[in-house]
């Protein structure tokens, strides 16, 4: 462990993992939607939607409680029943996953390409059976997946394909935005998210046949624009035609969204120059190794996995983390593969060793600090503390504040 208690010192700076990137504008606009009465689902949230349609490309926007909402409603749409088959990379969060579990249908689950810690597609097209009816691909880090292979080995297989898109907006593939390659493209506004709303989330997709049943089971089922019932234009009579969902998205949050979805290039740029300080500062050190961007995508730039090469090191990932915690510099982690998690294990069979590329990425990152509102001086600060940990790593131990 790099610990000394005799000797620890005060941290110069205390720089969280995150920090979100709100203010005056997104209080005022908040406060606004209070002053006006109306706090659930309306017109506010009927803007939000049709401002990310227009900013996507997509033909419709559905706005909703969250990511995960948003997940399982796609899949529902898609007519996912029990003992169907949905492919999932291992490395990604629960939700992608356990929302397939809704359905008493099965997660199955697929290794990476190490180089983007995207799905690896021959390893997924190597699952496919008679029972596989969707694949999920997760845009890990903001990189987008090879939408391309996916794509073509879906139509092969007759697969929907909805994108997991929680890490990458704004982010594009070969020149297309994130939002309409797909069939359906699920979006996060989590409070960690390149935009927020606190929670929430946004479905995108080109058929009026998928957003028609999306509006419809994200509140309870009733039938269009039920919210309206409330209104001087609505009327009090509505029909209860599907068991719906309550994941609608409230006035508050969309309100939030419209002022982050205007500077949203603008948080983007932030936080690309810090990833590119990031790779400037660690480029050449052996001991570690930066993210790829492959040349034919542009990342949102949600995350900076910074890897270690533990052949070359007297560390571990998880001493790193400890070190730069001593230093007053959040980190974290993502993912725990998926399938070294007790309930995967339990309910699916999966096991440690089943996805040795994921197991062995796993061992090995650790995400940066990477938002918006971070200093220059912050952002050297990190630089200098990673960089005083590894060229320590020689000696046997690591004191705090000595590097």
């Amino acid at each position: 462990m790099f610990r000394n208690p005799q000797r620890q010192m005060s941290p110069v700076f205390s720089i969280p993992f995150h920090k979100a990137e709100v203010g005056e504008e997104e209080a005022q606009a908040v406060a606004d939607v209070i002053r006006s009465g109306w706090l659930t689902t309306g017109a506010k949230t009927t803007q939000f939607e049709e401002q990310f349609s227009a900013y996507t490309g997509a033909k419709h926007a559905m706005a909703l409680s969250s990511c995960t909402a948003g997940l399982h409603l796609a899949l529902d749409a898609v007519g996912i029943h029990a003992g169907d088959e949905v492919i999932v990379p291992t490395t990604t969060f629960t939700a992608t996953a356990e929302v397939v579990a809704y359905f008493g249908a099965i997660p199955v689950l697929a290794d990476i390409d190490p180089r983007t810690l995207n799905l690896d597609p021959a390893d997924a097209a190597g699952r496919i059976n008679a029972y596989t009816k969707a694949i999920i691909p997760v845009h890990y880090g903001g990189q987008p997946c090879d939408l391309d292979e996916i794509h073509t080995i879906a139509e092969r297989h007759q697969l929907h394909v909805i994108e997991d898109a929680a890490h990458s907006l704004p982010a594009s593939y070969r020149g297309k935005r994130i939002g309409t390659a797909s069939e359906l493209t699920v979006f996060s506004f989590y409070a960690t998210k390149t935009l927020t709303t606190g929670e929430g989330g946004m479905v995108t997709t080109d058929s009026d046949a998928l957003a028609d049943r999306i509006r419809l089971m994200r509140l309870h089922g009733i039938g269009r624009d039920a919210w309206k019932r409330y209104t001087a234009e609505g009327s009090w009579y509505y029909q209860v035609v599907e068991a719906g969902y309550k994941y609608n998205m409230t006035d508050i949050q969309a309100a939030m969204g419209i002022v982050q979805l205007g500077r949203l290039e603008k948080m983007r740029s932030a936080r690309r120059r810090i990833a590119l300080q990031y790779d400037e500062a660690f480029a050449n050190v052996e001991q570690l190794e930066i993210p790829t961007i492959l040349p034919d995508r542009d990342s949102a730039y949600h995350l900076y996995p910074l890897r270690i090469r533990p052949e070359m090191t007297s560390f571990t990932r998880d001493d790193l983390i400890t070190a730069l915690k001593e230093r007053g510099i959040g980190t974290s982690v993502h993912f725990i593969p998926l399938h070294l998690h007790p309930y995967y294990q339990k309910k699916f069979g999966y096991k440690a060793g089943m996805f040795p590329r994921a197991e062995a990425e796993y061992r090995r990152y650790l995400s940066l600090p990477l938002f918006p509102g971070m200093k220059d001086a912050e952002v050297q600060y990190v630089i200098e503390k990673v960089l005083g940990v590894v060229g320590s790593s020689t000696r046997s131990r690591v004191f705090a504040g000595e590097d």
